[in-house]
């Protein structure tokens, strides 16, 4: 943290006294630790993407195109014509104010544009001026033209926002603001005003394959380091197999998986299993990236990287395909992926090749989620588990905001976890399972520049977890995500010190017991553990 970073202490004096501006005024002030860095050129001219150019969001001058309103305005009528749900969110809302204390911005930030519904309404307000006969007649129900100072209140707000959905389990009329925010960053695309964070993956994942970068002889070293890192503590010679043609299954990870820490020993864990199990399984250098950062860009980009993994599906001939702890990968593959991508109709129905269970809610889509395949195993005492391996660790789960609010995916995570966990701990009902609290920083947001938004942001859910911490000792969070396991080590330093960020494959692959292991005295991480034998339980 830099010495101009604000303490927690004074982080946490928020006035959330209504302002006196009015709302209608769409000055902001880019200050620093409160936005994201403009996209470079080059990663913007790579996608093909329009006006590439050297800027930031600080200059006074943007080198917007000369046109760039009737752009806009344009673009805006395509999308009410192509999106029934844009043009009904748009009408729908009511103001009733539901969903205004649901937004962990709005919450670590007192800023009452940072409630969804006027976060919207920054969008609506130009949709009624120009396309209401309201709007057209005169500047009535908060009609707005759009000018510059419109366009960079739009590029500041949506850009706060992670598309947690959050508010909208909340909203008696069912609006999706995440879809809102997705609507506002393509309208703001097509004039070149975006973020490097989030162009710069996914120039990269066109390029390597991954959103990292990784080429595919980096990606081979990569996965051959883990299995190395696996025989030493383990004793378990393990062969990762790679780009496997006639494999049964093709399994699909995050990048930062095999990239970065605490994502590693999730990586591990994998492994870990699958040679535990005997899985006929394959990773792919090609599909080597789950996540789909095209999901805070634009429709046509979450179809673009989302194509490579049915193309790979079909190039490696597997029956079906599994995805391992990811979060806005799932959102993508559950909500999305069937009708963008599909039908997966060269695939199969997956069914375990160790149980005989058959995912029937993967029948469309052809994917099954990890901790579904896991949850299965262990219920059908396919996997021999020493919960006392993690006696060292006191943990609760982070439900990952796309798993649970888009994939439903609530109770499978939580029974690995019991069954690996002697002491597992629930945050407060309220700030789990459909109700989670997002991290702060999804959506392309986990950058340095935006730390203090990003400390803001995941204050709520950081409460939750100090609550735990204090209460039982907690100190492991849990996440099934991979923007989680990269941003929350920040936040929990930040908040609740002394509670460390990992995976559920982490700490099953703590606890699995292996045929053939050498005696275990550390965990993945390198951790002295006990193994006392202990039965689990649930607490």
């Amino acid at each position: 943290m830099s010495e101009e970073t604000l303490s927690p202490e004074q982080l946490v004096q928020i006035d959330y006294t209504p302002s006196k501006k009015n709302w209608l005024d769409p000055t902001v002030e880019f200050r620093k630790g409160t936005y994201c860095y403009s996209g470079v050129a080059k990663h913007v001219k790579y996608l093909d993407l329009p006006n590439p150019r050297e800027w930031q969001p600080t200059d006074s001058d943007w080198k917007l195109p000369p046109d760039w309103k009737q752009i806009i305005l344009d673009g805006m009528k395509e999308r009410l014509e192509k999106y029934r749900s844009f043009r009904l969110f748009m009408d729908i809302c009511v103001r009733c104010g539901a969903c205004a204390d649901k937004c962990h911005f709005y919450v670590g930030s007192g800023d009452p544009k940072n409630m969804p519904v006027m976060r919207a309404e920054l969008l609506r307000s130009v949709y009624r001026r120009y396309f209401t006969a309201a709007g057209k007649l005169g500047k009535l129900a908060g009609a707005r033209d759009l000018d510059e100072g419109v366009l960079k209140e739009w590029f500041y707000y949506f850009y706060q926002c992670t598309e947690c959905r959050r508010c909208s389990v909340f909203c008696p009329y069912g609006i999706d603001t995440a879809e809102i925010t997705m609507i506002g960053r393509e309208l703001l695309n097509l004039v070149g005003c975006n973020i490097n964070w989030v162009i710069e993956p996914v120039s990269n994942c066109f390029r390597t394959g991954n959103h990292l970068g990784i080429q595919p002889h980096g990606f081979k070293d990569s996965m051959e380091f883990a299995a190395e890192d696996l025989e030493e503590i383990t004793g378990i010679k393990i062969e990762p197999p790679i780009n496997k043609k006639g494999a049964e299954i093709l399994f699909i990870i995050p990048s930062a998986d095999y990239f970065a820490s605490p994502h590693y020993y999730t990586l591990l864990g994998y492994m870990l299993l699958f040679k535990e199990i005997g899985l006929d399984y394959t990773f792919s250098a090609f599909a080597g990236e789950g996540g789909n950062f095209g999901l805070f860009t634009s429709h046509e980009m979450i179809k673009r990287l989302n194509a490579k993994i049915y193309e790979e599906a079909k190039r490696l001939g597997v029956k079906w395909i599994l995805g391992g702890e990811c979060g806005h990968m799932w959102r993508v593959m559950h909500q999305y992926m069937d009708t963008m991508n599909g039908p997966a109709d060269f695939l199969e129905e997956p069914v375990s090749p160790l149980t005989g269970t058959r995912f029937e809610n993967a029948l469309s889509t052809k994917m099954v989620h990890i901790c579904e395949f896991t949850a299965d195993l262990i219920k059908n005492n396919k996997l021999k588990i020493d919960a006392s391996r993690n006696n060292h660790r006191k943990v609760t789960f982070h439900d990952s905001c796309n798993p649970a609010r888009a994939l439903g995916l609530f109770e499978e995570p939580r029974y690995i976890l019991r069954k690996a966990c002697n002491y597992f701990y629930e945050m407060p009902e309220n700030t789990i399972r459909e109700q989670t609290f997002c991290c702060g920083a999804g959506a392309g947001l986990g950058t340095d520049e935006n730390l203090e938004m990003r400390m803001r942001g995941g204050f709520p859910r950081a409460n939750a977890v100090k609550y735990v911490h204090d209460k039982y000792g907690v100190n492991l969070l849990s996440c099934i995500c991979a923007i989680d396991k990269a941003t929350l080590p920040t936040l929990m330093d930040y908040w609740v010190p002394g509670v460390e960020v990992g995976g559920v494959h982490e700490l099953l692959a703590n606890a699995l017991v292996i045929e053939g292991e050498r005696e275990r005295t550390t965990d993945l991480r390198g951790d002295e553990m006990e193994q006392s034998g202990a039965e689990t339980t649930d607490a």
